[in-house]
């Protein structure tokens, strides 16, 4: 079965512990926490005070994904934040399997995300340490953003990489999944899906979440 980890960055943030109140009591799996610094991508998120308050509210897991440069400066941080699957960009970390290794030391599930321009096989040599892969479907930094149909193929290079090298990595996607497309993601191999704006700018979000959550 799937996990689905709604993501808060297109919730009104007015109500944000509305949002973390009614997926507690959804079917959904985690809760997704985009965090940005403005350099590595061109726009700014939540903080350590939001995610400690979401935190505190929430009783499904924190799915932290880090779109920030030099990331393994936080990760301790974060962990105290309260992080349990802490996400980094490949391309935002200078010394990967380092940083990997200090997330884990951390207590934390570790994931490595791609932009949609990097090729899955950068991570040939990382996938044996590493818990989730996060696939960006489409370019980091806002939501609401239309899914970039190559993503298709990149997942199912990206599952026989792990069939053969580790097959307990997760794989995880993020951008423009919604109802019209999470039946061909899954059936690609994603493990996880992330759902903001589908979710979030429903009429009835709870439909959406069992909807999202539906069997493939």
């Amino acid at each position: 079965m799937h996990l689905l980890s709604p993501s808060i960055l297109t919730a009104d943030l007015l109500r944000v512990g509305q949002a973390i109140e009614f997926i507690n009591q959804s079917q959904a799996d985690w809760i997704h926490i985009d965090v940005m610094d403005g350099l590595f991508v061109p726009n700014i998120s939540f903080g350590f005070p939001l995610i400690e308050a979401v935190k505190k509210a929430s009783v499904k897991p924190l799915d932290v994904h880090l779109m920030i440069v030099e990331p393994e400066r936080y990760i301790e941080r974060f962990r105290k934040s309260g992080a349990d699957i802490l996400t980094i960009h490949y391309e935002a970390s200078r010394h990967l399997h380092r940083s990997i290794q200090s997330i884990h030391a951390e207590g934390m599930k570790a994931g490595v995300a791609l932009n949609p321009h990097t090729p899955v096989e950068v991570l040939t040599d990382i996938l044996p340490f590493i818990d989730m892969v996060l696939v960006m479907s489409v370019n980091p930094g806002f939501g609401g953003q239309k899914f970039i149909g190559h993503t298709y193929r990149k997942l199912l290079r990206l599952k026989s990489m792990i069939s053969e090298i580790n097959p307990d990595v997760l794989i995880q996607v993020d951008g423009g999944v919604d109802l019209s497309n999470f039946r061909q993601l899954i059936e690609a191999g994603v493990d996880v899906l992330v759902a903001g704006n589908a979710v979030f700018g429903a009429a009835s979000p709870i439909d959406t979440i069992c909807k999202l959550k539906a069997e493939v």
